[in-house]
């Protein structure tokens, strides 16, 4: 391992459409190549950048807010948000079944807030318990084996796609976006996941906390200003029309962590504690 490998800040990254804009500078010319000076990216699912960063095999990682822990800091200025409907996180209901009568669910296990999330809105808001079973990202063999599925990231964006298809085979469904669940039912934006660190990292990648939140903020900036790029670049990956992506991009997801997104945090880490669906979190910590 050279020098300069030694010194680079360790990113895990996500490979969901959701996160592009936040990763812009770090993916697009000119940028890219100063940043990769500073920082090594490799790219995984949302539950385990977590379980990275807390076993010290990366410093940086964009992980849901179920798995912060008073260890890690939150890097001020980014998010992945959504301040009503989200679309890539669908619960979908097989009829004759309502959100109170669920048994079973089976669920994708790519996001751990996305779970925390509904594991809150049973418990606390509708009273209810339905075993959670972990399965592949299939909507058709998880609602022909359970009551209803959670759909997280590109596969809950494809689903939709393929919505007649799905209840063609399973028969007819109700699709609920959480993101829509929690905002109605708290008045608060629906968090997904924030940028954290490992403080102890930083001295020795010789970056501040300022350098840091500037790259992540800019890096953000600059890929909203280049929204039109990445529905061009990503079209062709992902079976979705360019229109949906422009959409799900621009309005869909909130990328600011702003004073509402960190009272939304706050609050789903104090109900997450309370249904013991999380351990307690007092206090979150800001870099």
């Amino acid at each position: 391992m050279t020098s300069s490998q030694r010194t680079c800040l360790r990113v895990a990254a996500i490979k969901f459409l959701n996160p592009a804009p936040l990763m812009w500078d770090f993916e697009h010319p000119p940028l890219a190549d100063s940043l990769a000076q500073r920082y090594s990216l490799h790219y995984t699912q949302p539950s385990l950048c977590a379980d990275e960063l807390l076993a010290a095999r990366a410093d940086l990682g964009l992980i849901p807010i179920a798995s912060l822990t008073p260890g890690l800091a939150i890097v001020p200025g980014c998010t992945i948000a959504s301040l009503n409907h989200i679309r890539s996180i669908q619960l979908i209901v097989k009829r004759p079944h309502t959100l109170a009568s669920l048994r079973s669910i089976a669920a994708d296990t790519a996001s751990r807030s996305s779970l925390a999330y509904a594991e809150i809105l049973f418990r606390k808001f509708l009273n209810t318990r339905p075993a959670f079973l972990p399965a592949a990202a299939d909507p058709v063999a998880m609602l022909r084996h359970s009551d209803a599925a959670i759909l997280i990231g590109d596969p809950a964006l494809l689903a939709l796609e393929s919505r007649e298809q799905i209840e063609a085979v399973v028969g007819p469904c109700q699709w609920h976006d959480l993101a829509h669940e929690w905002h109605i039912r708290t008045g608060l934006p629906w968090v997904a996941a924030v940028w954290a660190v490992r403080p102890e990292a930083l001295p020795p990648a010789t970056l501040t906390a300022a350098q840091l939140t500037e790259d992540l903020e800019a890096s953000r900036n600059h890929g909203l200003l280049n929204i039109e790029n990445l529905v061009a670049q990503w079209t062709p990956r992902i079976a979705i029309p360019p229109v949906t992506i422009r959409q799900y991009l621009s309005s869909n997801i909130h990328y600011v962590l702003d004073t509402d997104c960190i009272r939304a945090i706050e609050v789903f880490r104090q109900y997450a504690a309370e249904a013991d669906v999380l351990p307690p979190l007092p206090h979150l910590r800001f870099l």
